[in-house]
């Protein structure tokens, strides 16, 4: 068994494979010792292929910078040969996908070991992981407390230490939320940084945007140098990086011009907690030699984009929804969906093609009042969610009554979206506890393709508040 395994990043991992002080099988068993020691108790795999795994680790892994560290896959839009996406829905239940998405290709490439996929909820469309399917997921940190969404089981699996990162998508804020509620570095690239083909062209109009949620910047920025660039027919271009990304975390990133916005964009409140950390971690960029300016807002009408999002996700489940319905002869397959989510998928079903451009061109909008933002400051740095790690059942979505939901997910992360509106990159970076013991995190946000700079930033914070203690307690599952 490797010791230490839960304290180690991915890097860490794959050095002790390559120099042979550890077999990628020894991992892989020390890796199954601990889900099933500690799953149980947190509900993060929904469908394990750990023979898929093994068999992978039988033929031979590719020599890669990740070579026999194990990860998971969200339960959601990357398909994975031989393994169920379901999208945390009974109507996707028994749905195996036959090859590899580009995505996952890359990681096996990069010689990681998929060993199932983690669980999301009912098509992603909210931020607590509580599919009626599958059960909640518990945060580590408080298993009265939920770890966010959509991609809370990635989260959950990593904070537990079950595997040192795991892939994430990112519509809303999905990969930023988990990671602050988690204690977690989460990491939104670009739009299309990371391709969806072959079977995808794009997510929700270009929003939803897979990665990871890593313990450190350097296993993000080394996955994302594995995974990023183009794929054949991808309907995006990618400025240019300006070097290897995970070269660009060690290198300090100079004075930067910071806007901090604190208010919610939406005028709903913000933590006192949480303002109280991003206030300190504005403190420390001060005293790193960036200029800090405090902004009203980041440029760009939070209400309109609000609406907008409500339709473009809505209309593009309801494609799958009848897709899928049509496939299996279900006469009105809305029906198997969780309430708030029928609600939500009929309306959009009614919706016409000019609803749908509105929305669009909202999101186009957005990118151009957050681009004048950035001509004046390099980052915008904010909180990464209004409120601290929902308890479980606070914003299930099988109660019924859409607009209350949907209010309550905007009221719970108003500062994520813009940037999946607009494609920037944007990143959340913990910031300590809160007096009853849940993880905070802060954000922070660039331009288009300014993905160095971001994690040269998040390398520059790493080493001058450094996180990697930052563990939950779960001794008393592994007694």
């Amino acid at each position: 068994m490797l010791d230490d395994y839960d304290r180690l990043d991915g890097t860490a991992i794959a050095d002790l494979v390559r120099r042979r002080e550890v077999s990628a099988r020894e991992v892989f068993d020390t890796a199954l010792t601990r889900i099933e020691a500690l799953d149980p108790h947190l509900n993060t795999i929904v469908h394990p292929h750990f023979d898929l795994a093994a068999a992978d680790i039988d033929v031979g892994l590719p020599e890669g910078p990740f070579t026999g560290v194990p990860m998971l896959i969200k339960n959601t839009g990357i398909p994975v040969r031989g393994m169920e996406m379901s999208t945390g829905c009974r109507l996707f239940k028994g749905n195996v996908d036959a090859a590899d998405g580009t995505l996952a290709a890359r990681y096996r490439a990069a010689g990681a070991v998929m060993l199932g996929k983690s669980n999301t909820p009912e098509f992603a469309l909210s931020f607590a992981t509580e599919p009626r399917e599958y059960g909640p997921t518990r945060n580590p940190w408080n298993p009265g407390h939920g770890p966010g969404g959509s991609s809370g089981g990635s989260a959950a699996a990593v904070a537990a230490g079950l595997v040192p990162f795991a892939n994430s998508s990112d519509g809303a804020g999905s990969t930023r939320l988990p990671a602050a509620h988690c204690g977690l570095f989460g990491f939104k690239p670009s739009r299309m940084r990371n391709p969806l083909g072959p079977a995808f062209v794009e997510g929700i109009a270009g929003m939803s945007t897979p990665h990871a949620i890593t313990r450190s910047v350097r296993d993000s920025a080394a996955l994302l140098d594995a995974t990023g660039g183009t794929d054949l027919g991808d309907p995006y271009a990618q400025p240019a990086k300006t070097e290897a990304f995970a070269a660009s975390v060690a290198r300090d990133p100079g004075a930067l011009r910071i806007g901090l916005t604190l208010a919610s964009p939406l005028g709903s409140a913000v933590d006192p907690q949480i303002l109280a950390r991003t206030e300190e971690a504005a403190r420390l960029m001060e005293s790193l030699g960036h200029h800090v300016e405090i902004v009203a807002d980041a440029g760009y009408d939070a209400q309109a984009l609000k609406t907008a999002w409500q339709v473009i996700p809505g209309v593009n489940v309801a494609m799958a929804v009848l897709g899928r319905g049509k496939a299996l002869g279900l006469a009105d397959p809305i029906a198997e969906l969780e309430p708030v989510n029928a609600e939500w998928i009929r309306g959009a079903a009614q919706l016409t093609g000019m609803d749908y451009l509105a929305s669009v061109n909202q999101l186009h909008a957005t990118a151009r009042g957050l681009g004048r933002f950035f001509d004046r400051f390099d980052i915008l740095m904010s909180p990464a969610t209004a409120e601290l790690a929902p308890r479980i059942g606070e914003l299930s979505s099988q109660t019924p009554g859409f607009q209350a939901f949907y209010d309550r997910f905007w009221t719970h992360s108003p500062f994520t979206c813009a940037f999946n509106a607009s494609g920037f990159p944007a990143m959340s970076i913990p910031f300590g506890l809160s007096t009853e013991g849940l993880p905070i995190g802060v954000q922070f946000g660039a331009v288009l393709g300014a993905e160095n700079l971001l994690f040269s930033l998040a390398g520059q914070i790493e080493r001058a508040a450094p996180w990697a203690d930052l563990r939950p307690d779960l001794t008393e599952y592994l007694a």
